[in-house]
């Protein structure tokens, strides 16, 4: 899977924004990462690339969050070199075209699938 660089992002991002007509991919607000919701069926989307740099480094744990939100906020910052978005995939609805950010949050004894929507507005190139 190829790595996605912030500009390709951005369009991505643009790209999904600029999508007006309904889908069942957006009935549920995925404004903030949250846990993939039922209503979501895995096949209709498909992986287009990656946020991971490197797949065989440890990618940080570290957040980004300059103006006190916090990963649940649906006014965090979507920053690729910062976690969560460090760990994701970029995938799209094969039914509209919109693109998320998927990751999976594996800690202790569980592993669950997350998801975000790409929002422009939200993309920071934070170093």
């Amino acid at each position: 899977m190829s790595l996605i660089d912030f500009s390709t992002l951005s369009a991505l991002a643009a790209t999904s924004a600029s999508i007006t007509q309904p889908c069942s991919c957006c009935t549920v607000p995925l404004d903030a990462w949250q846990r993939l919701p039922t209503s979501l069926e895995l096949d209709r989307f498909e992986e287009v690339g990656t946020l991971v740099a490197d797949a065989y480094d440890e990618p940080s744990f570290k957040e980004y969050h300059p103006h006190g939100t916090r990963d649940d906020s649906p006014d965090a910052p979507i920053a690729p070199r910062y976690y969560p978005a460090n760990r994701s995939q970029v995938a799209r609805c094969l039914n509209c075209g919109r693109y998320y950010l998927r990751y999976n949050e594996a800690g202790g004894y569980f592993t669950e699938l997350r998801i975000r929507a790409l929002r422009p507005e939200l993309l920071v190139d934070a170093a």
